[in-house]
């Protein structure tokens, strides 16, 4: 490493040297070992170890790629592998359980460490023991305990462990708790539990970050009429061991799982096309696998995409113990000096009536929500992040961030972070999902189909041990825009948009959907489909256009409205979009120049 953000390379061909930059690189790993990024220390291992788990892995292939096969054709498979069917089933067993090559290591003969060699009613005796004497505010010394377990073995006729074996069981006690149980509460927290202002376990860069919401204290304008439409919401997330802000997240929605997911990708991938976005100069070189994810009890925080998008990337989620509010100051300090900063911006709310008093916040506010999210972020990058942090000892946030994984003479660093090969990967995680069915028709949900010929191999598809069950398949959405929705390829791994299945519909978010549905459902007493929700979907953006210049709350719900996106290309079998609709819509629309008419492909044969 030659920085916090390059390193010197060496070309394995030519043996020439050249500076990079750490996230223009990647790793390149073989097919069998893409899901190594779980941090199984691989290296630990010798040639020999690993070329052994290769071989049981090649053997298990054919079960890992087609796991519905009859016991006769696994049989076969461990004769060819020179195993007995229950050792191939052994195999088979421990690369599920681990999800990784390195379960297929050979274990070495022997006791493991720590394994423990008594008989079961020996170590009965001595925790009874140890219950019963050594961890009440009697505080009988370690003598008297093993004095008590000898008496208890001769009086049960077992034989007695050794002193020694006794005495080492005493030492393998929690020390918090045996000084707590022993009646030394006071001692135990001065010395195992963190003071005021500490953290545990942020001992690293990224080890432990806390997220929150805030609304910011400044009125917006819109892009179109730069009007006013209100305060935006910030989701922040900020790394504990440094102050360093990891990621961000600028909305005019609520907090929700989908503020969440958007601020936990930013955090983990890098910055430099963000940076680039937004029109800000420095460097922001904060990127790498979140160990410890810290958040408050808000409903956001423990629904069930959040949950799941930590599980499936490795993220331990931890929430505010009762009663300590110290555990979540570091992000709410930083929330106190985004609100401090943002006074300077015309348009700020202030902190409260009082102050705003004699200040009309929408008549003096200026910037649309895009240029209030650069203004933040160039006072992240080139000033809170330059500046000297008290509770770190006047050092500046990203001075510690660099020497937590660059190191100092003292203590050495973390390394440079891997780079996430899959950003989009990790939003999809985060966001709502559905278990569904996949139907000739395509997918049907909350009254809208949607279709891709990817779902074809799927249809009507049943449970592997069950056929009578339908199977039930994995769908994110993104409640922003639900034109499309992401379907979790099983074979693949991966996530696949499914456009609507009547590419005719404009973009709507979920929530106005719902509206709609719930409306004309109140209206018409009973079901509804598709094509009226999107026609009084139509009808009410065709009145809140008519209203958007004079009614804040028009303009509001318009600049939230997902953007209509770049037409797909044609997939066979799909009847165009412009054949679904009407005639008479299609009538109406404006004649196009023929500079911006599509240009229509043919095939060879058509041609002729």
């Amino acid at each position: 490493m030659l920085s916090i953000d390059s390193v010197l390379a060496e070309d394995m061909e030519t043996g020439a040297s050249a500076r990079l930059r750490i996230e223009t690189l990647s790793t390149i790993v073989s097919a069998e070992d893409a899901s190594g990024a779980r941090g199984i220390p691989i290296h630990h291992y010798s040639k020999e170890e690993w070329s052994v788990a290769q071989k049981r892995f090649e053997a298990l292939r054919p079960v890992i790629e087609h796991p519905i096969r009859s016991r006769s054709e696994v049989e076969k498979l461990a004769t060819a592998a020179g195993v007995h069917v229950a050792t191939y089933y052994k195999w088979l067993a421990a690369y599920h359980d681990a999800g990784h090559v390195a379960a297929l290591v050979p274990r070495k003969r022997g006791a493991a460490k720590g394994q423990k060699h008594l008989a079961a009613d020996q170590e009965l005796v001595i925790s009874s023991v140890v219950e019963d004497m050594y961890l009440k505010k009697q505080r009988h010394s370690p003598k008297e305990v093993v004095d008590e377990v000898l008496l208890r073995c001769k009086r049960a006729k077992i034989t007695a462990p050794a002193p020694s074996t006794i005495r080492r069981r005493l030492k393998e006690l929690s020390p918090a708790m045996t000084l707590r149980r022993r009646g030394f509460k006071d001692k135990a927290r001065d010395v195992y539990e963190p003071i005021r202002g500490s953290f545990p376990g942020a001992d690293f860069p990224l080890a432990v970050v806390q997220i929150d919401h805030t609304p910011l204290d400044v009125i917006v304008l819109d892009e179109v009429h730069r009007k006013p439409i209100g305060r935006p919401w910030l989701t922040l997330a900020i790394d504990v061991y440094s102050r360093m802000i990891v990621g961000l997240y600028v909305t005019l929605d609520k907090p929700s799982a989908t503020s969440v997911a958007m601020c936990i990708s930013h955090a983990m991938t890098p910055k430099s096309e963000y940076l680039g976005a937004l029109g800000v100069e420095g460097n922001w070189p904060v990127w790498g696998q979140i160990g410890t994810l810290h958040a408050d009890n808000a409903r956001e925080f423990k629904c069930k995409a959040v949950t799941r998008g930590c599980q499936a990337n490795q993220i331990d989620m931890q929430w505010r113990p009762v009663k300590k509010p110290h555990y979540g100051a570091h992000i709410e300090r930083y929330m106190g000096v985004v609100a401090t900063e943002l006074k300077k911006v015309p348009g700020t709310t202030f902190s409260n009536i009082q102050q705003r008093k004699g200040y009309d916040s929408e008549k003096e506010a200026v910037c649309t929500m895009k240029e209030v999210e650069a203004y933040l972020v160039e006072f992240i990058v080139n000033n809170y992040h330059q500046r000297s942090h008290s509770q770190l000892q006047d050092a500046s946030p990203a001075r510690v961030w660099q020497q937590g994984i660059v190191g100092t003479s003292e203590r050495p660093g973390i390394g440079a972070m891997p780079i996430v090969g899959d950003p989009e990967r990790i939003r999809m995680d985060f966001l709502p999902y559905f278990e569904i069915t996949i139907q000739r028709s395509g997918v049907r949900l909350e009254n809208v189909f949607y279709y891709d010929p990817v779902l074809d191999p799927y249809i009507g598809a049943t449970m592997p041990d069950d056929p009578n069950a339908k199977r039930k398949f994995i769908f994110a959405r993104d409640p922003r825009d639900v034109s499309q929705i992401y379907f979790l390829d099983p074979q693949a791994d991966r996530y696949t948009p499914i456009p609507y299945r009547d590419l005719s519909h404009p973009p709507v978010s979920a929530s106005e959907l719902r509206e709609v549905t719930k409306a004309l459902r109140a209206e018409n007493k009973g079901e509804v489909d598709e094509h009226r929700i999107f026609s009084s979907i139509q009808r009410n953006r065709d009145r809140i256009n008519a209203s958007t210049e004079s009614t804040k709350a028009a303009r509001r719900q318009a600049a939230s409205r997902p953007k209509a996106k770049q037409a797909p290309a044609q997939v066979p079998g799909r009847v165009p979009a412009a054949a679904q609709s009407p005639a008479s819509e299609r009538a109406a629309e404006p004649a196009l120049s023929i500079f911006d008419q599509e240009l229509e492909v043919f095939e060879v044969g058509e041609l002729n």
